[in-house]
């Protein structure tokens, strides 16, 4: 075995399937050994890591709106990938809407890499995007790296990522099974959803403009279309937990289908929104509160099988908090710094464990895009993407402490446990308590070819 140049060790360190006492040993960037606590450190680097922290592979997302290029004003590389190294996520992908362009042409995926190109404090995939009538540039796109392809059904709020209709689909499912390739949906459809509504400024309101129905159906749709063309789909920011039963069904029938969660649906509940709190909105919206509760069944069932940021910035001024307008804010909600403690706080209260909340964070995301050779878990061969973090420490959410672009957040004031220390990528400290390093050396992750 290659002499290490880092070693890593303490009393918990979160495995696959056990979370014990062990050294990770770290040559060039990958695990090359995870073996006994004491084991001889030869000469190289230790880092102790003390019995009040936990060490785990670090967060895979793969829902993260960057919004660059473009709407660069929105977010950013550089700034999105901050907060991520800041909340211990080491990977992620990025959506192909709301850049200018979007990623839904070979052209418009190369201008996104000249993008992101050295400015990624972690590492960083893409989507592409099934938009009308770009069947033939899928594989174009597949064949240049993107990890799958991202649809909406309903208008997506850009008008340069128009939605798709099942005819669209029909055009696109047998190419996207040809290609092997996974299709992500925005799962409404837009005959229950209402697009005005009074009292405007009342989440209420807001909520019942997109009922449960509207998801319902979609994933419906989706299921059938997928049993019929044999395309591997997945359910983006699934709310609805009435979509539940059908997914579980589908899934024991061998429907291809699988689905994600998002924070906000796990710890807030509709009833407790104020009026004209449109940091809250987003699409489809925070429901009630036996919803979340369904929705955490759904993720202890394995219905639903990771939990993702969806984080979706934008200007604060985006977000009408003066007239508090529920129908024409901005809906997305920016979270990508806080999934870890939020996801701990309430799968904690409920009687999940670390290693349950390490396969949603960090294992199953990795496996949705066939990263799970290289991350989402500490194993001999991987890369060395590691968090150190201390699930018993309170803080109280301060938006200021915040890394992303724009501070706006439904999280303000909010009381969580678990406290990101140390962040490492490929073996690299890229946080440290509050500290970056210098450089952003995060990498552009294409599919293999």
């Amino acid at each position: 075995m290659s002499v290490p140049d880092l070693i890593i060790r303490g009393p918990r360190i979160v495995l696959p399937d056990t979370i014990v006492p062990r050294s990770i040993q770290i040559r060039d960037g990958q695990i090359v050994s995870v073996s006994d606590y004491d084991q001889s450190a030869n000469d190289c680097e230790v880092i102790e890591v003390g019995e009040e922290s936990v060490v785990m592979p670090g967060l895979v997302d793969t829902h993260v709106h960057v919004n660059s290029p473009g709407r660069t004003e929105w977010e950013g590389f550089l700034t999105a990938t901050t907060a991520a190294a800041a909340g211990g996520v080491t990977t992620l992908i990025d959506m192909p809407l709301n850049s200018i362009p979007p990623t839904t042409t070979l052209a418009g995926f190369k201008t996104k890499l000249d993008t992101a190109r050295n400015n990624c404090v972690v590492d960083v995939g893409f989507w592409g995007g099934v938009v009308p009538e770009n069947t033939n540039e899928l594989a174009r796109m597949f064949e240049a790296g993107v990890v799958g392809f991202k649809c909406f059904l309903v208008p997506s709020g850009v008008e340069e990522f128009s939605h798709v209709t099942e005819e669209h689909l029909r055009e696109a499912m047998p190419e996207l099974t040809r290609l092997g390739a996974l299709l992500i949906v925005h799962a409404e459809l837009p005959g229950p959803i209402r697009s005005a509504a009074v009292p405007p400024d009342n989440y209420q309101t807001f909520l019942a403009s997109r009922p449960c129905a509207a998801e319902n159906e979609a994933v419906e749709l989706m299921i059938r279309l997928s049993r019929e063309f044999n395309t591997r789909v997945h359910i983006v920011h699934l709310s609805s937990a009435e979509a539940v039963p059908m997914l579980r069904d589908a899934q024991a029938g061998g429907v291809r289908i699988t689905a994600e969660t998002c924070p906000h649906y796990l710890h807030f509940a509709s009833e407790t929104i104020p009026d004209r709190a449109t940091e809250f909105k987003c699409c489809p919206p925070i429901r009630e509160r036996e919803n979340r509760e369904q929705l955490w069944q759904g993720l202890a069932g394995g219905t639903i099988d990771l939990i993702v940021s969806d984080h979706s910035p934008c200007p604060a001024d985006l977000k009408l908090r003066e007239s508090g307008d529920f129908m024409k804010a901005w809906g997305g909600i920016a979270s990508l710094q806080l999934r870890l403690p939020v996801i701990w706080t309430e799968a904690r209260r409920r009687g999940f464990s670390l290693l349950e909340v390490t396969n949603w964070l960090c294992a199953n995301p990795a496996r949705q895009v066939s990263l799970e050779s290289r991350k989402g878990v500490i194993a001999v061969g991987n890369d060395a993407d590691i968090v150190i973090w201390n699930p018993d420490q309170e803080f109280i959410v301060d938006a200021k402490s915040l890394h992303h672009r724009h501070k706006i957040t439904p999280y303000q004031g909010e009381e969580l446990s678990g406290v990101v220390q140390k962040t490492f990528l490929r073996g690299r400290k890229i946080y440290d308590g509050g500290h970056f390093e210098e450089a952003p050396h995060g990498l552009i992750l294409l599919r293999p070819t």
